[in-house]
Parts: structure tokens; C-alpha cells; sequence
């Protein structure tokens, strides 16, 4: 697909494209607003639906590529694309790894499934730096323990 620096290039594009939506929020908290449906609305959904997946698919799509284009999360880890999950994703290899724009995605114990999912800004040290959608109903800029993440998956690397 994408190597060398035009990987780098459409990395750090798909990272401007969110790092450009930080700060949107839900027009009444319920899935709404004109920002928050144009995400779903690339994923095929209209208002009311979780989000955080139709957002880094919208993301990928504002930077002009075809896939993923999914609002289900855990769509977004075929295992094709995922290079880590659980404790795997602890190791030193794997932080070895990890590039911007790659997406991470948390799982749930009550939905037994990964439920939540957002872009990777950067890692330091064992924290990843995020930007994610569908967070307190809206789009921000976490940081989050590497031991929370469930699975990694890489969408621009063969």
C-alpha cells in the first residue's frame, strides 16, 4: 500500500486531520451535531450511533483512502491489519512498532468486545499520546497507559 515516506506523509496527514477536529462536541450529548454526523454519515449511520470508529474511519477518508470505513470497532482489527492484542501489546517489541496514526482500541468486559477505538498521536514512553472521537461527547486529546490498550492495528503498512 504506502511505504517509505509517502507512509510518513499520509501518517502525519490522517494526525493533522483529526488534530484539526479536536474540540468538536455533540450538539445535545445523544450522538449528534452536524460534525459528529458527518462522521457517521461516512460510515453509513446517521445520528444517535456511537461514534469513535466512524470518526478515525472519517479521518482515513479525509486523507483520501478508501479503508477502514466501519463504524463498528472491533471492524477495525482484522487480523490482517492488528499487530498486537492483550498483553502482547505490553511488550517491548510492539512499542517498537507503533506509528502515528496507527488506531488502538480498548476492551470492554461488560460488551466482551473492543468498544471503544482512536488514533495514535505518538508514544512516549508507555503512554500513548491519542485523539478520539466520542469521548465525554466529544472529539480530544488523551493520553493513555499502554497497559489499557487491548489491540493495535496498523492500516497504511503491509
Amino acid at each position: 500500500m504506502h511505504q517509505g515516506n509517502g507512509d510518513n506523509r499520509i501518517r502525519a496527514r490522517i494526525v493533522e486531520i483529526a488534530a484539526a477536529e479536536i474540540g468538536v462536541k455533540e450538539a445535545t450529548g445523544n450522538n449528534d451535531g452536524a460534525r459528529v454526523e458527518a462522521y457517521l454519515a461516512h460510515t453509513g449511520l446517521g445520528k444517535g450511533h456511537a461514534w469513535c470508529a466512524a470518526f478515525v474511519s472519517w479521518c482515513y477518508g479525509q486523507a483520501g483512502l478508501a479503508e477502514p470505513r466501519n463504524p463498528w470497532s472491533p471492524a477495525l482489527f482484522p487480523n490482517a491489519r492488528t499487530y498486537c492484542r492483550a498483553d502482547a501489546c505490553r511488550g517491548s517489541k510492539t512499542s517498537t512498532r507503533i506509528k502515528p496514526a496507527d488506531i488502538f482500541g480498548i476492551y470492554s468486559h461488560r460488551a466482551k468486545r473492543i468498544n471503544h477505538v482512536g488514533l495514535i498521536r505518538k508514544l512516549e514512553r508507555k503512554y500513548l499520546l491519542t485523539i478520539e472521537g466520542n469521548v465525554n461527547n466529544s472529539v480530544l486529546s488523551k493520553r493513555r497507559h499502554l497497559s489499557t490498550v487491548y489491540a493495535l492495528a496498523d492500516w497504511l503498512s503491509l
